[in-house]
């Protein structure tokens, strides 16, 4: 799947598309930010409740293709701003992770 990919998924609300054909190969849970460097991989989606720019400075550092904000939570200004410097697209969801995660799956 491809971050345009994530348009199309229904309560998904973009905030930043760096790189709309960025490959999206698997799904990373994680709100631990350390156990998300430690253990998410290259062209994951990261659904996190961690509406920060320091998300953004993990998520660059591992490759990762977008971050998927849950339960609610929108970016803060900064840290789409970092996004935009790091070319990391954004997206939030009312849902928690659990919920997102399945709606995302059928698109990988």
């Amino acid at each position: 799947m491809t971050v345009k990919d994530l348009n199309q998924v229904e309560g998904l609300k973009a905030h930043h598309i760096a790189d709309d054909d960025h490959a999206v190969k698997d799904i990373y849970c994680g709100d631990l930010l350390s156990d998300v460097m430690a253990n998410a991989q290259e062209d994951s989606a990261l659904l996190t409740i961690q509406a920060h720019k320091n998300t953004v400075a993990v998520a660059s550092l591992l490759g990762l293709s977008v971050i998927i904000l849950c339960n609610g939570r929108t970016p803060a200004p900064d840290m789409i701003e970092a996004a935009e410097s790091e070319e990391i697209s954004i997206f939030s969801s009312s849902a928690n992770h659990y919920k997102t995660a399945l709606a995302i799956t059928p698109f990988l």
